[in-house]
């Protein structure tokens, strides 16, 4: 373990003009002549819009300068860097949050929600919902180091752990995931939390079922046809999971040789898995958001690590539980109407898996809840904080 170091991210200009002259020298080829919206995966006419606002308007060093507004830091933690914001807030060192984002996001997904988290009373909120914030960089991720080899959820968990307790000092502390950040919060619960005898995570909350219960079976006419609609929408959007999983390298090829190429994997899963019922990609999110994001899969040249991620879940098991078992750290979930690829499951099915204790239906939202809604993400965590 080392003391944490303060981190500032200021990426050279080399390495900037390197990614916009890809970017400009991308050769486009022609779309099927039917193609309509998003039908064939990414849309033709959006990603040109995308690179044309990427080479005349976007201005990394704004986001660059927005992105260091929170502190941020680096720690060695068993061998790893690992990369994190950390925002001692109104708490004042009492009441820590860890938050772990996933695939294809980052720590900027939750940048709209820092502020009210941190220091609520001057976002509306009462200084009592405060909380010291802890969001680190997955292992392979932005700023974190890259490992020699995948690391993955359960491992990740354990660095979570021992960052939280034995780097920053926190004994106990909460934790909040989606995606894969689920997948690490519910192995926090499962094997670092105070349920396991051990101290650590007094609760979690998701925004993404992780576990499956074992058996797997459905128990009633309700988890049937989940499962086989489940099945159905991984039949539909899980072809990039089975490449990550399987053949990581053979994609990591491609993508790290070509920013357009990896803003366009990114972006269609922003597509895909977004509340899209009532806005455009490019109302829920501004042009500069998105690109930030992909950004910090290019400056640090990240791709490829962050998608060894998924070969890690099959080299440590997958998720499903033994027979009988389940988290039994309080855990609490959200369930955003928008999330199309993982659907949630009915509380039955998640019950067998976790120690459910609170449930919410959210009126709006997708898979990447704290950018698209934070206002309705912030509010949640903190009433989940509250009963806690």
């Amino acid at each position: 373990m080392t003391q944490p170091q303060p981190f500032k991210i200021n990426i050279p200009e080399a390495k900037l003009a390197q990614i916009r002259a890809r970017v400009e020298a991308y050769k486009w080829f022609p779309a099927p002549a039917n193609e309509q919206g998003f039908a064939y995966g990414m849309s033709t006419p959006v990603m040109q819009d995308i690179q044309r606002y990427w080479l005349d308007t976007y201005d990394w060093r704004k986001a660059e300068a927005e992105l260091n507004r929170w502190p941020q830091f680096t720690a060695e933690v068993d061998g790893q860097t690992i990369h994190f914001v950390h925002v001692v807030g109104e708490a004042k060192g009492k009441r820590p949050l860890l938050i772990t984002h996933g695939w294809p996001g980052s720590v900027y997904e939750f940048w709209a929600a820092i502020g009210p988290l941190a220091f609520p009373s001057e976002h509306g909120g009462k200084a009592e919902d405060a909380f010291d914030l802890v969001i680190p960089s997955l292992p392979g991720y932005a700023f974190s180091g890259k490992p020699a080899s995948p690391v993955g959820q359960r491992a990740t968990a354990a660095l979570w752990d021992k960052l939280m307790r034995e780097v920053l000092g926190y004994p106990a502390y909460l934790a909040q995931g989606g995606d894969w950040g689920a997948m690490v919060t519910s192995w926090i619960g499962k094997k670092h939390g105070a349920a396991a005898g051990k101290g650590g995570a007094k609760a979690i909350h998701l925004n993404m079922m992780a576990f499956r219960p074992g058996p797997p079976v459905p128990q009633t006419a309700e988890e049937t046809a989940w499962l086989k609609n489940a099945q159905l929408m991984m039949q539909m959007e899980g072809a990039y999971l089975m490449q990550q999983a399987t053949k990581p390298q053979t994609l990591a090829m491609a993508l790290m040789d070509s920013p357009m190429g990896t803003a366009a994997w990114i972006l269609e899963k922003f597509h895909g898995w977004s509340d899209l019922r009532e806005r455009s990609l490019l109302e829920v999110y501004t042009r500069d958001q998105l690109l930030t994001n992909v950004m910090l899969y290019l400056v640090n040249d990240a791709i490829a690590t962050s998608i060894w991620y998924y070969n890690a879940l099959f080299q440590e098991g997958g998720n499903q539980l033994p027979d009988g078992e389940r988290c039994e750290t309080p855990t609490a979930f959200a369930s955003y109407p928008g999330e199309r690829y993982l659907l949630a499951p009915p509380q039955s099915w998640a019950s067998r898996a976790y120690n459910i204790t609170r449930w919410r239906e959210m009126p709006r939202g997708g898979h990447f809840a704290a950018m698209e809604e934070p206002g309705l993400y912030v509010e949640d965590v903190r009433a989940w904080a509250r009963e806690v």
